[in-house]
């Protein structure tokens, strides 16, 4: 066996691209299929159920259980506002009352004549569902959400932090191995997606988020300044929910790497388009990768993507994609035909792999990913 095929991070000028939008639980779409949509169009919209405030009415007004309903001046369904009277109880002929105030403003849910609890559901909670993507809604999904289509140049970031923004893309660097230093971000860049080279220093990071870019692109980026600016350690959870004021994609690895010349070249060349950017990472089973979407054409026009698949050769460049070496690079020294069994158990085909500082180790061919060298 002269070669192997092994997945890598896609990189793509042109390529037929869909994205599913779907609500948390049950709600409305609000879009039809055929329309046509921009990143921050909402897409579906609905409410989730607002939060729970028990108030143990017996207990504090000092009356049993069962007489709670007879002391309510506000009664099942009806609403309260925070610090109104919710119940009343008087004793020795109305000369000593007891009140309780609701805690919180909401929908009185429940009365309970065995606990004497009383329930208050807070409002409902919002939530818009956004395209994300400059496209077409190609399906809709009744209640739950859409799928929008695009035609775009597609890049994947072997990690990343923060969610899914979309603004103007900007090159900053001239050069995938120019480093994205302070002096290169500017109040200019407000809302932009900024492009730089190797790696972006955490004081570049940490001026980005007062200037209010939305996010930075970069080739690498060293661990220690990863840590300062998140201010703890990541670990290998799934990252995408951290407000940071800002998302970060890393397409290449950690360290100062030059970022891959097709990578810098396809970017460059979209300068001042309306890009979306996810930094969503997850390295365990069910890989997810972040992910740049610059849209550059309508569905309803020619396709013009391909979809060559790469294969695996000795001297080939290639990235760890799974702990215990994830985002480190090397080259393959060998191509073992015989299938090996891991630590894990697992009997699996693997590949000898020398890292940038000499140190070699067998890995399973799943987890790595060729890079494409300039």
């Amino acid at each position: 066996m002269a070669h192997s095929y092994t997945p890598g991070l896609k990189v793509t000028r042109c390529t037929l691209l869909k994205r599913r939008r779907l609500l948390p639980i049950k709600g409305r779409v609000v879009v039809n299929r055929g329309d046509m949509v921009e990143p921050e169009t909402v897409v579906a919209c609905t409410e989730l159920p607002g939060d729970v405030f028990p108030v143990n009415v017996a207990n504090l007004i000092g009356v049993s259980p069962k007489d709670v309903a007879g002391a309510m001046l506000k009664q099942k369904g009806e609403a309260v506002e925070k610090g109104e009277t919710l119940a009343r109880s008087s004793s020795f002929f109305g000369l000593f009352k007891s009140e309780v105030a609701a805690p919180a403003s909401g929908i009185i849910e429940t009365v309970s004549g065995i606990t004497g609890q009383v329930i208050i559901r807070g409002a409902a909670l919002p939530v818009e569902v956004r395209a994300y993507i400059k496209g077409r809604v190609v399906d809709v999904f009744p209640e739950e959400g859409v799928e929008v289509e695009t035609v775009a140049t597609f890049i994947q970031g072997i990690f990343g932090v923060g969610g899914e923004v979309s603004g103007i893309l900007h090159v900053t660097s001239e050069s995938p191995g120019q480093i994205l230093s302070e002096d290169l971000i500017s109040s200019d860049q407000r809302g932009c997606i900024v492009v730089g080279g190797s790696v972006v220093t955490a004081g570049a990071l940490r001026k980005a988020v007062e200037c209010g870019v939305a996010a930075i692109v970069v080739g690498g980026i060293d661990d220690r300044d990863l840590r300062d600016f998140l201010g703890y350690d990541l670990g290998v959870a799934i990252t995408g929910s951290e407000e940071l004021g800002i998302t970060l994609i890393v397409t290449e690895g950690f360290g100062t790497i030059d970022m891959a010349g097709k990578t810098f070249a396809y970017l460059k060349e979209n300068e001042g388009r309306l890009v979306s950017v996810n930094g969503a990472t997850q390295v365990r089973a069910g890989v997810i990768r972040p992910e740049i979407v610059i849209p550059i054409a309508t569905a309803a026009e020619e396709i013009c993507y391909s979809a060559e698949e790469p294969v695996l050769n000795e001297g080939n460049l290639v990235r760890c994609i799974r702990t215990p070496y994830f985002g480190r690079i090397g080259r393959v020294t060998a191509l073992p035909h015989e299938l090996q069994s891991m630590e894990s158990g697992a009997v699996v085909r693997v590949l000898e792999v020398q890292f940038e500082n000499g140190e070699q180790c067998i890995l399973p061919r799943a987890n790595i990913e060729r890079i494409e060298e300039k």
